[in-house]
């Protein structure tokens, strides 16, 4: 299993939310790049970017940090927030992201979404399905998206997406333990998925039951920022 950190930005700077509620961010670094630079040095290969003031809003804002960090580290970045047009998936691929999450789009445009899996591929394009109480969520978390959890992983699956990124809004940030049940319940109905489990994680020993779930991989956000795990750690587990 992979172990992915995780940096969201909000107004350019490097926070965490929890539960997905803009109010509750707490900054940890005013500039991300040099957080990500941290992670590579370290050993770290992968990295999950997300843009808060773009997934809250109608296009990509924060393309500047996306830029830097792509073009100043040899990271892969998985980037989301804010994909919501043509154009906006268009300049994440150019400014260097190695795979884009669609989540927001995915659910009130299933249309443009079928059709950038069709121009870049189901290797580069990640379905984000971010869900409270079964439900998919949009536009940074605040509005149901019209769709139930499986029901909209399931249309993607038809479509030959199987990268999925899935958080449990209600854990995001607590670090009260990811929903290893709902993962475990995903797999059984969609064996061949590349499920990366997010929201919740609060230890290394988190990560070894996910990793003995079948994820993929996982995300790590706040537990890094609060030391409940270390860099070397997560290097550790790959």
């Amino acid at each position: 299993m992979t172990v992915v950190p995780a940096i969201d930005i909000l107004g350019g700077k490097c926070v965490r939310l929890t539960k997905g509620d803009y109010s509750t961010g707490k900054v940890y670094s005013e500039d991300p790049l040099e957080v990500a630079l941290g992670f590579q040095e370290c050993g770290i290969r992968r990295l999950h970017l997300v843009d808060l003031d773009g997934a809250g809003g109608d296009h990509i804002a924060n393309r500047s940090v996306l830029g830097r960090i792509c073009r100043e580290t040899s990271l892969s970045v998985d980037f989301g927030g804010g994909i919501k047009s043509d154009g906006d998936i268009d300049a994440a691929f150019g400014y260097g992201a190695s795979m884009v999450t669609v989540g927001s789009a995915a659910a009130l445009d299933p249309d443009s979404a079928a059709r950038w899996i069709g121009r870049y591929g189901t290797d580069r394009i990640i379905l984000g399905a971010d869900a409270r109480n079964g439900r998919v969520a949009t536009n940074g978390w605040k509005n149901d998206g019209g769709w139930d959890l499986y029901d909209f992983i399931a249309h993607y699956h038809e479509l030959g997406i199987r990268r999925v990124i899935c958080t449990d809004i209600n854990l995001d940030g607590t670090l009260q333990g990811p929903a290893t049940e709902l993962y475990r319940s995903l797999l059984a109905r969609f064996p061949d998925l590349l499920l990366t489990a997010s929201g919740g994680v609060s230890s290394v020993e988190d990560l070894k039951v996910l990793a003995e779930a079948g994820l993929d991989a996982a995300i790590v956000g706040k537990a890094y920022y609060e030391g409940r795990i270390t860099i070397q750690e997560m290097v550790s587990m790959q």
